[in-house]
């Protein structure tokens, strides 16, 4: 890395609260924080172990930057010839270092691979590390304690839970096109590829990524798409990746790649790729050697193989473990490793009552047990299905003894938001990690076969989804960053608190205001049961459209599919039946307890009864409702958690600065229209499929209601929605050029809200204007594709409805409500309702 690029990544190459700095903020504390501590604060840092250019040298850079952005002291660089007991200095290097100069480490802290020791005594404080990512890791803690005003004194060692902690991007070459685009990803462009098919030329985003993932401990990184493109392992492009690895090296960070399967043929002169061929063993070997000799730290491959089109050992009847260990024996001698993802399933038949994606794991890895290399770990998505919003544990995690594994995360909220909604992801992850398998009889939590300790194995860890891209935010939402923020705490310990990683998270990002601490984290807290509740509650996944942009609302894509996520619904009955009696035998894949309690609808929880079984609509739940009350009920509530979101984080202006307030008051109140857009979809559905009305009057009754069809139109006309309940009354209104929707309002003298829903598609950006007879209440523009990073739509569908709401709005009987609406492009200005809401009434 070129010095002065580090050193302006270092000292403050960007300024001001755009979201760059993330948790790394560094602000100033005001005085009644610091009141008696700043004398306390060290005014020199002595160096013990540092290689030129290693994270120890950053992790002094970055002290010296911290306390100077923190407390405005600068801290200077101690003479090592009393460093081992300076007064009022840090000290900082690694344990072999220390104990060289001064042999006196504290007994008893034994320290793993990355592990630190840190005390805190008065204007003494020594950070060591096991090795120099650990002194880093070590440095960013001791930050972490100053940022948040807590001065107190420690004394304590800590170690990872396992060696592997690592981020994997989704980011793509893009052989055509003006930037890398990045699959599932909802902030930006590709920070490493050009979308022409190389690495790009400005990296400057890399060390500033780095930094990031090193200040919660994430120790690697795979740059590119488990969608793999062979061409990443040209000439030219390995070159650039050697250039990305000097980047993230001085943060401790080893970069890895995704291998495309079929790269001897692709990318070769081969005509084949089969695993157990000589020439592919052969081409596989030179190419590793090569990376190697350009990158002596690199950390190793990804693999997807034989899985949703991608090529693999099966092509030639050859078994996956034939296929990584091809790949494991080319990187042994440099020390890498081949993660090899149980991302393995095959199209089904939906008319096979027996058929279930759920299995597939097991089913294709089991078997394997112990026939992969040592320096192989199936890397194992935390559910049995894909990133849903409640799942149980993946049964592969109890079905491999002799294999080495970790847990895939997904930080980005591919079937969950898409960083569009607020969802704070480490309720649901303590939900895996806390899943008891029973192996043999005993207690064995997911966090502990991940962690090597139910199995005796010593290599695994983590992996997390994450696809941050050029947006300021680094993920599209402020918010959001808190799930990456907590990834790397929980991969270090997965037995931390959800609320406590929060509230640090909180702090750092936003400051030290009791207001702001309790409303951002009573918001998070409430809002992965919310997005649960009106996107998909009782174990039936979430009722996303899977054959589409994965976002918004469509139940019946669920079903009548060769993906197999599915949920069985009918006019009579809905669920999957997992039993191994009557079903895909899936909860047979369990230890034995576990299989047997899921086994029954009795001993089955609730929040998973439609993952395992297949019940009539009427069916009695733990909790006493019938399964269609349940839904009618859960979407209710979770809609109307959201709604509060918007309020309470407009009660902190002025508390949090301009950009970022407004940045995510326009996401709150996004949400809280959207979650009322997947309310009224999912009961709709359900109600015309089961013929069951909601007891509590709710689904298909909203007097507040003006449909759109029902005014008078000029240059409007009427348009069927598809799915039709993603529209009020299956229908809304679109004009090609300009046109008008009016109506007489019935409704008393008052003061009201008018909600207005829409579809906002993409490919243009029509506007509306809003009139209570000659009087303008506001306008608005279909621009959300300039303001949010969800995959958008072409069509009137779930994704594209949104509501946008005027408050407080003097209305008299008699008046006249007139939109008006402006299309471009192929967006047509389309309305699906208005609403004229009482205050405090949800519709």
């Amino acid at each position: 890395m070129k010095p002065i690029l580090l050193l302006s990544v270092l000292f403050g190459l960007v300024s001001g609260e755009t979201g760059i700095d993330g948790w790394l903020r560094y602000a100033p504390l005001s005085s009644s924080h610091v009141k008696g501590h700043v004398g306390n604060i060290p005014s020199t840092i002595a160096v013990l172990g540092s290689t030129k250019g290693g994270p120890l040298d950053t992790a002094v850079s970055e002290i010296r930057k911290g306390i100077h952005g923190i407390f405005g002291r600068t801290v200077k660089i101690a003479s090592k010839k009393n460093a081992c007991h300076a007064s009022n200095t840090i000290i900082i290097g690694t344990v072999e270092a220390f104990e060289a100069a001064c042999s006196d480490f504290p007994s008893g802290n034994q320290l793993k691979e990355d592990g630190f020791w840190l005390s805190t005594s008065h204007n003494s404080v020594k950070i060591l590390g096991q090795n120099e990512r650990g002194a880093l890791y070590g440095a960013f803690e001791y930050l972490s304690m100053l940022g948040q005003a807590n001065f107190s004194n420690v004394a304590y060692a800590t170690n990872p839970s396992a060696p592997i902690r690592w981020a994997n991007q989704w980011d793509n070459l893009n052989a055509s096109g003006t930037h890398g685009s990045i699959e599932r990803g909802y902030g930006g462009s590709s920070i490493f590829f050009d979308g022409v098919g190389h690495i790009k030329d400005d990296l400057s985003r890399v060390p500033l990524y780095g930094r990031l993932l090193a200040s919660v401990r994430i120790n690697g990184i795979v740059i590119s798409n488990v969608n793999a493109d062979a061409t990443l392992l040209n000439k030219d492009n390995l070159e650039g990746l050697s250039e990305i690895a000097d980047l993230f090296r001085p943060w401790g960070v080893r970069v890895g790649i995704s291998l495309n399967f079929a790269s001897p043929q692709l990318l070769g002169d081969l005509d084949t790729f089969d695993p157990l061929d000589e020439s592919v063993v052969t081409w596989w070997t030179d190419k590793t050697d090569e990376i190697y000799s350009q990158i002596p730290d690199f950390v190793g491959y990804l693999v997807k193989a034989n899985s949703e089109g991608q090529p693999g050992p099966i092509t030639y009847n050859r078994t996956l473990a034939d296929g990584a260990n091809l790949f494991a024996k080319a990187v042994e001698p440099h020390g890498g490793i081949v993660m090899f993802r149980a991302f393995v399933y095959d199209k089904l038949d939906w008319n096979d009552w027996h058929a279930d994606r759920a299995n597939a794991a097991v089913e294709f890895f089991g078997d394997l047990d112990g026939e992969f290399d040592d320096n192989v770990v199936v890397q194992i998505k935390y559910g049995p299905i894909d990133f849903q919003v409640r799942e149980p544990a993946s049964p592969l995690f109890a079905n491999l003894r002799k294999t080495s594994m970790a847990i895939e995360l997904q930080i980005t909220q591919e079937y969950l938001g898409q960083q569009c909604h607020l969802v704070y992801l480490p309720p649901l992850w303590r939900t895996i990690f806390d899943f008891d398998m029973r192996v043999d009889g005993k207690e064995s939590k997911a966090q502990d076969i991940i962690t090597g300790n139910v199995f005796n194995r010593t290599l695994g860890g983590y992996a997390g989804v994450v696809n941050v891209g050029t947006n300021q935010t680094w993920l599209g939402s402020h918010l959001s960053l808190s799930n990456l923020y907590a990834f790397g705490r929980l991969a270090w310990n997965p037995a931390e608190d959800s609320v406590s990683i929060l509230e640090d998270w909180t702090r750092l990002t936003f400051g030290l205001d009791d207001g702001v601490l309790e409303t951002i984290t009573s918001m998070s807290m409430a809002s992965w049961p919310a997005y649960e509740n009106y996107s998909g509650n009782l174990g039936i996944q979430t009722l996303t459209d899977i054959l589409y942009t994965h976002y918004g609302p469509n139940p019946a894509s669920q079903d009548n599919n060769g993906w197999g996520q599915w949920t069985r619904a009918n006019g009579q009955s809905i669920g999957m039946d997992r039993t191994v009696s009557n079903g895909t035998g899936n909860a047979g894949q369990y230890p034995n307890e576990v299989a047997a309690a899921y086994e029954l609808p009795e001993t089955t929880p609730d929040n998973l009864m439609l993952w395992f079984h297949h019940v009539p609509y009427t069916f009695k739940l733990h909790s006493g409702k019938t399964v269609i009350q349940s839904f009618y009920d859960a979407h209710h509530k979770g809609a109307e958690t959201v709604q509060d979101f918007q309020f309470a984080w407009a009660a902190l202006k002025g508390k949090v600065d301009k950009e970022r307030f407004e940045h995510e008051l326009y996401r709150l109140r996004y949400q809280a229209g959207h979650s009322i857009v997947w309310r009224d979809a999912i009961n709709e559905f359900y109600r015309n499929l089961s013929g069951i009305p909601d007891e509590a009057g709710r689904v298909r009754h909203h007097p507040y209601r003006i449909e759109a069809e029902s005014m008078k139109l000029d240059g409007y006309s009427i348009i069927a929605v598809e799915p039709a309940e993603t529209a009020s009354n299956y229908t809304a209104i679109v004009t090609n050029s300009t046109g008008t929707a009016s109506t007489k309002l019935k409704f008393k003298d008052g003061r009201y809200d008018v909600a207005v829903n829409y579809y906002d598609v993409i490919g243009g950006r029509s506007s509306w204007e809003l009139y209570i007879n000659t009087r303008k209440i506001g306008t608005w523009k279909g621009d959300m594709e300039d303001k949010l990073g969800h995959a958008p739509s072409d069509f009137l569908d779930g994704h594209s409805a949104t509501r946008i709401t005027f408050r407080d709005v003097k209305i008299s009987k008699g008046d006249t409500l007139l939109i008006k609406g402006k299309a471009d492009g192929i967006e047509q200005a389309p309305l699906d309702y208005v609403a004229i809401l009482p205050e405090g009434v949800i519709d």
